[in-house]
C-alpha cells in the first residue's frame, strides 16, 4: 500500500492544462475567421512583451540614475546608441528578415554590435582607471 496519489495529481493536472491549450488552438485553427484572430492576439502579446522590456528599462534607469550620470560622455553615447541601434534593428525585423539570408545576417551582426556595446559600457564603468 505504498500507492503515491500526490504524485499523480499534479499529473493530471498538467495533462489538463495541456488539453485546454491543444483545444484552444483547434478551435483558432478551425474557427472561421481564426487567422485574423490569431494574428490580432500574436500583436497583443507581441506589444505586451515589448511593453514589459520598456517597463524594466524605466526601472533599470530609475535604479541606476546616479551611474548613469557618473558616466563619461562617450561611454554614456555608446550605451544610448546600442539601445538605440536595438530598438531600430527590432523595428526592422520584418524588412530584413524578407531580404533573405544577407537580412537575417545582418540583424545578427546588428544585434551583436548592439550587445558588445552594452557590455564594453558595463565592463568600462565596472573597472577601476
Amino acid at each position: 500500500m505504498n500507492a503515491t496519489p500526490a504524485r499523480t495529481i499534479p499529473t493530471v493536472k498538467t495533462a489538463l492544462q495541456f488539453g485546454s491549450l491543444l483545444l484552444v488552438a483547434l478551435a483558432i485553427t478551425i474557427i472561421p475567421g481564426g487567422g485574423p484572430a490569431l494574428n490580432g492576439l500574436l500583436t497583443v502579446l507581441i506589444l505586451g512583451f515589448f511593453v514589459a522590456i520598456a517597463f524594466l528599462g524605466y526601472r533599470l534607469y530609475r535604479e541606476n540614475r546616479f551611474t548613469l550620470d557618473a558616466m563619461e560622455e562617450r561611454t554614456r553615447l555608446v550605451l544610448y546608441g546600442s539601445v538605440a541601434l536595438a530598438f531600430l534593428t527590432f523595428a526592422a525585423t520584418q524588412q530584413l528578415f524578407g531580404a533573405g539570408a544577407p537580412g537575417v545576417f545582418a540583424w545578427l551582426a546588428l544585434l551583436g554590435l548592439c550587445s558588445y556595446g552594452v557590455y564594453w559600457v558595463y565592463t568600462r564603468v565596472r573597472s577601476y582607471e
